[in-house]
Formats: C-alpha cells, sequence, structure tokens
C-alpha cells in the first residue's frame, strides 16, 4: 500500500481510529512471524514437559490447539514466554520474552510505516509500549485461584494514553493493532467508542485485569466492534476508548499492538528501549538490525533485574476515591 489517503487521515481525526485492509501482505509479512512463534512453542512445550508440568508436548497438534492444550494441562498462561517487552517491575535475569528477527522485521515493515508516517510524520520512533496477544478461548483458560477469573480474557476499557505516565500526555503516540489471525466478533475482536479521543484523558483503576476505566467515564452505549482480517491494520489514537471482546470460539485470537511517536517525544515508559524505525531527515539513525534491537531488550533486562529503585510507569493508584 502507499501512504493514507487524506480522506483516511481525516477519518482518522474525526474518529479517532482507522481500520485500513491489507496493509501486510500475510503469507509474505505474517506466516514468518507465526512460523518464529512455532519455535517459541516448542521451546516452552519441552520446558514444561521436561519439569513434569505436562504429560506432552502435544507436538501432533497445530500451534492454536497445542498453545491451548499446554496452558490447560499446565494450568497457567505462559504469555510472557511470547511477548516482546517485560513484565516491569518484576523482571529478573532469566524473565521469558521474544525478540525474534520476524517482529522487529515487522515493526519496520515499510507499508506500515508508510501508513504510519501519513499521521505522525516522517521521523517515526517505535515505543516499546508494546505486545502480542495469544487468547485462548476463555471457557478452555486457566482460572486465577484468587480472583476467580481467567488468566487471560476479555480486555477491559482503556485508553493507550492511560496506561503511560502523565509526561507522555503531550507525545503524538500512535497504537497500530492487527491481527495474525482474523479477529472476529466470536473469537474476541476490538470494541471501540468513536470520538472518545476528543474527551481527555479519562480516569482509570487498578484491577486485577490490568487498568480499566469505569464505565460512568464514557460513552460505552456508543461502543461498536472492529472484525478484521489477517492483513489489516488499526490505526488507533492515543485517547481512543478500546476493549476486547472475550474468546468464545475454538482456537486463539492473535495480535500485535505496537506504538509509535514522533522522534525526539517521550514515549511513556523511558525504562524501556525503543529505537528509530524511519528518519527521512537523519537515515543512518535508523536501526535496521535484529540483533542490536534483541540485544538492547537483553541489556535491558539484565539492568531492570538488578535495579532496586523502580519509577512508576503509569499514574494510577488502587485506593483513589474515583474507583471506590
Amino acid at each position: 500500500m502507499a501512504h493514507l489517503s487524506d480522506a483516511q487521515v481525516a477519518l482518522f481525526e474525526e474518529q479517532g481510529y482507522l481500520v485500513v485492509e491489507k496493509v501486510f501482505d500475510p503469507a509474505q509479512d505474517l506466516d514468518p512471524i507465526i512460523d518464529e512463534y512455532k519455535g517459541v512453542l516448542e521451546n516452552l512445550a519441552q520446558e514444561l514437559y521436561t519439569k513434569g508440568e505436562i504429560s506432552s508436548t502435544y507436538s501432533e497438534l497445530p500451534f492454536g490447539q497445542r498453545l491451548i492444550q499446554i496452558y490447560a494441562e499446565s494450568g497457567k498462561v505462559h504469555a510472557q514466554y511470547f511477548d516482546f517487552s517485560l513484565p516491569y517491575p518484576n523482571i529478573h535475569e532469566d524473565t521469558p520474552m521474544w525478540v525474534g528477527p520476524a517482529v522487529f522485521n515487522v515493526m519496520r515493515n515499510p507499508h506500515l510505516l508508510d501508513a504510519v508516517e501519513s499521521l505522525i510524520g516522517p521521523e517515526i520512533y517505535s515505543n516499546p509500549v508494546q505486545h502480542v496477544r495469544l487468547k485462548p478461548p476463555e471457557r478452555l483458560t486457566p482460572m486465577n485461584r484468587e480472583t476467580g477469573k481467567v488468566q487471560l480474557g476479555a480486555t477491559p476499557w482503556h485508553q493507550d494514553n492511560g496506561v503511560v505516565v502523565a509526561e507522555a500526555d503531550d507525545t503524538q503516540m500512535l497504537t497500530v493493532w492487527f491481527p495474525l489471525t482474523d479477529a472476529t466478533e466470536e473469537n474476541g475482536c476490538l470494541l471501540v467508542v468513536p470520538n472518545s479521543h476528543r474527551d481527555g484523558v479519562l480516569q482509570h483503576c487498578p484491577t486485577g485485569g490490568g487498568l480499566q476505566i469505569p464505565e460512568r467515564f464514557f460513552r460505552k452505549q456508543e461502543m461498536i466492534p472492529l472484525p478484521m482480517r489477517r492483513g489489516d491494520a488499526l490505526f488507533m489514537h492515543r485517547r481512543t476508548c478500546h476493549a476486547s471482546l472475550s474468546n468464545n470460539s475454538n482456537d486463539i485470537r492473535w495480535s500485535f499492538d505496537l506504538r509509535y511517536n514522533p522522534i525526539g517525544q517521550t514515549t511513556g515508559r523511558e525504562v524501556f528501549p525503543g529505537f528509530v524505525a524511519r528518519s527521512r531527515q537523519n537515515p543512518q539513525s535508523e536501526l535496521r538490525q535484529a540483533g542490536e534491537w534483541a540485544n538492547l531488550w537483553y541489556q535491558t533486562r539484565s539492568r531492570l533485574a538488578q535495579d532496586e529503585v523502580h519509577v512508576p510507569i503509569n499514574r494510577w493508584i488502587t485506593d483513589d476515591p474515583a474507583c471506590a
């Protein structure tokens, strides 16, 4: 694809989100990620089998069914093994993560960056607030014994601006969300509230499932679902209210969510490493080697595992009166 049209940019600015079809070539851009993650799942299966936590590696199963079975039998969602971020502040020298070349390559995908450039300009920084989501069907997902809720379920209502520190409120942070497999209403596609980006940063309350906006603070009745095909991408304003539906299908719902902002603006999570994804002014500043990106994360993990001083990564407190 080329850069976004003026009409698409105007629609993004008006609604606070934009779904663009066929940003990625599924076979060329997404299948390498899937193949890479098959290796990650194989390593996890072998590790759990060796420890006696599962009775089989289930190598005969397709990826989604294999992950579901491993999570169910082990009684734990092993999401951190697949994520390309860290669970701050609970970081250790051996905290698992995956920072493979296929993940890095999709962050620098030229078609994706063309669209990003249309929305935030040509000096593009890859913001480290980023995740992969591999969501099993909720009825097959292990429960948290303390809370009585599934360990990985529907994403609660929030704004991406709300999950970073206040110093990043003026950062022109753009969310890019895209599915590795089709996202449907049955398997847990995203929900958005159009025009909610105009309402400012709303109150968020810490819960067992992460930060959540109490329903009285936004126009939930105006929400709409966004089913998407693999290859499509959602571009979302940092203050757009969004959530996900539950996965009620028979397979996983698999997605990436990435962030970008103009070079020089704070990321809202400065303890983690970002990188220059595109610079028209200074192309030599771009990070182009997957190994260098991976090393940034390994070095960060080592440093933070030894750091006894933790800095806040969001502004909200549990005992805020608004959360009572």
